[in-house]
């Protein structure tokens, strides 16, 4: 297992999913399974069950825990060089 740089309160961004590019706080680290549980990221809806008579069930929206190579700190995010498109040349006959 690599070491892992990500703690608890990190500023992090996602780096792929359908929250990619948001930039979110770490609310705990899970190292044994490497994954992360970033703050408004990676959300599903849950339905729940009443737990008492008389109480109705509810939908919840729950943030699930992420794998920590989908999330790359902050600070070396702006760091990074952005990836440049290669201007294709028209090629005349």
């Amino acid at each position: 297992m690599a070491k892992q740089t990500i703690k608890k309160n990190d500023s992090v961004t996602v780096l792929t999913g359908r929250d990619k590019g948001k930039t979110a706080k770490v609310l705990k680290v899970f190292p044994k399974e490497s994954r992360v549980l970033v703050e408004g990221v990676n959300t599903v809806k849950k339905h729940q069950r009443p737990r008492k008579s008389g109480q109705k069930g509810q939908v919840v929206e729950v943030s699930l825990p992420m794998h920590i190579s989908n999330v790359k700190l902050a600070s070396e995010a702006k760091k990074s060089p952005k990836k440049v498109a290669a201007k294709k040349k028209e090629e005349t006959k």
